[in-house]
């Protein structure tokens, strides 16, 4: 099941380990989340407090469906731009009931949906952004340089 949500072959080194597709569905569960969610912690009321993440959830499902990526409709958006996106996104969520003034009513919802999203693109893997013009050129090679010690 681990293999569904995550990258095969993380980098040993690095954190990265959402695959540029399943960051793609993530996309769209976030956004319907972000959507229902003032239904589903109980705090939808007409203020902004409810319009923000139903607004940033219909914003992500749209520029998700636009992103140069497998599930997307139209193939327009770079990834690394959608990736801004999301961060955006996601700390907008996560600071709005201090922004906005309502963090005495509610904030975790906003604050916890926020930062899973910010972390959703730290932890996507950026090997994907590029492959498609690492396959057209040619291979990367390392160059060994000449040191002395190496005699």
């Amino acid at each position: 099941m681990w293999h569904l949500l995550w990258s095969i072959e993380p980098t040993p080194h690095t954190m990265n380990l959402i695959s540029k597709k399943h960051h793609g569905l993530l996309d769209y569960f976030v956004g319907a989340l972000l959507i229902a969610s003032p239904w589903l912690c109980g705090f939808y009321n007409d203020g902004l407090q409810s319009f923000l993440p139903i607004a940033l959830g219909f914003v992500t499902i749209g520029y998700s469906m636009i992103t140069k990526y497998e599930y997307s409709v139209a193939q327009v958006l770079p990834f690394s731009f959608h990736l801004l996106l999301d961060t955006i996104a996601g700390i907008l969520l996560a600071a709005s009931p201090w922004i906005f003034d309502f963090n005495t009513t509610v904030y975790i919802p906003h604050l916890v949906i926020g930062l899973l999203q910010v972390g959703a693109v730290l932890l996507t893997d950026e090997r994907f952004l590029n492959s498609r013009k690492r396959k057209k050129n040619k291979p990367r090679t390392t160059q060994l340089l000449y040191t002395p010690w190496m005699e």
